[in-house]
């Protein structure tokens, strides 16, 4: 039996290399060699012991930069061995209410790879083709991005985001820098919040217009100043934290939308009347919907600040220890990339 190496979440606070069994491709599979792999907030929760649909022990893992290596039986001829890819980590049931009604990233029992099944933090996977997508341009470390970002698109399509609106994005990790992104992309002024200068600071390079550092300035001051009085069109909240759930039903516009990705590790307490008069949209996001091309194309554009946002590349035997330093001092990493290669 062939075996591969690959970093397995054990436990909250404990993770380990461990030897697995090397995959094989069945019908309708592509094999997959692993490249670089990025870390996820999910992993540092789960990590943490506060992701709730986090399983144990498990092979950590979603966000992929690989190389085909082999097709199954019934893999179309357009997925060809080294071919550079990057793939759609979910698994939905096909049956629930959300997948019947055409929602399969809101699925009721949503599997996703490091998650609720085995991930791709190791040297080899097997992923069936629909869930494959290419670019002939983009670097494998740039694929390696595209599934955080699709999160935050999909957060901006949730939240009806057009040319011309004043979309403030609250919190600039990965997935908040790709709300700044598809918000941008869109024709909308964006405004980053967040408590770090060096994450705003990115966020402008991926098309922000102002930012707010919510331990300087007064966050309610500095939104009317920008809004004329207004208020953000739209808030996206990408944190997961009980202050700033409510610091987006506070600030946002009368008839606003306010779009949540973050999990909020506590029950959150709302004056329900402030959202009742202001007649706003509270909406949820979950994982993506169709986004993947979008955001190829869009990464293919060269518009996105990919170097600034790898804050630090690790090889399989460091992810353990990397991941357990970002738990302990989050606030400068944006992304950590394990470099399967190395």
């Amino acid at each position: 039996m062939d075996t591969i190496k690959a970093l397995v979440l054990v436990e909250p606070g404990k993770t380990e290399v461990r030897e697995i069994e090397k995959p094989s491709p069945g019908p309708g599979e592509v094999l997959l060699q692993v490249s670089k792999v990025g870390f996820c907030g999910g992993d540092l929760n789960g990590y943490r012991g506060l992701f709730e649909l986090q399983e144990y022990p498990n092979v950590l893992g979603h966000e992929v930069g690989a190389v085909i290596l082999e097709a199954g039986p019934g893999v179309p001829d357009q997925f060809r061995p080294g071919m550079a890819v990057t793939i759609n980590p979910y698994l939905n049931c096909g049956t629930c209410v959300s997948c019947r009604k055409g929602r399969p990233n809101a699925c009721q029992d949503n599997k996703t790879m490091g998650v609720r099944r085995p991930g791709a933090m190791t040297r080899c996977i097997t992923v069936p083709w629909e869930k494959v997508f290419t670019s002939q341009t983009l670097s494998l470390r740039e694929l390696a991005l595209v599934e955080p970002l699709t999160v935050g698109f999909h957060a901006v399509d949730r939240g009806r985001v057009a040319a011309g609106e004043t979309v403030a994005v609250i919190g600039c990790g990965i997935v908040g820098l790709g709300a700044v992104a598809g918000s941008a992309d869109r024709g909308a002024r964006v405004i980053a919040i967040d408590i770090d200068d060096s994450k705003m600071e990115i966020a402008r390079k991926a098309g922000a217009d102002y930012g707010i550092n919510t331990t300087k300035e007064n966050v309610h001051e500095a939104l009317l100043e920008i809004t004329d009085g207004d208020g953000p069109d739209v808030i996206i909240e990408a944190v997961g934290n009980p202050a700033t759930y409510r610091m987006a039903v506070d600030e946002v516009a009368y008839t606003g939308r306010v779009v949540y990705i973050g999990y909020a590790k506590k029950p959150v307490e709302y004056n329900t009347g402030t959202f009742v008069r202001k007649e706003i949209e509270i909406l949820g996001s979950r994982n993506c919907l169709g986004d993947f091309p979008h955001v190829i194309r869009y990464l293919e554009s060269g518009k996105f600040p990919v170097d600034a946002v790898i804050s630090r590349v690790v090889s399989l035997d460091e992810a353990g220890p990397a991941l357990a330093e970002w738990s302990e001092n989050p606030g400068p990493i944006t992304k950590i990339m394990v470099d399967l290669d190395a």
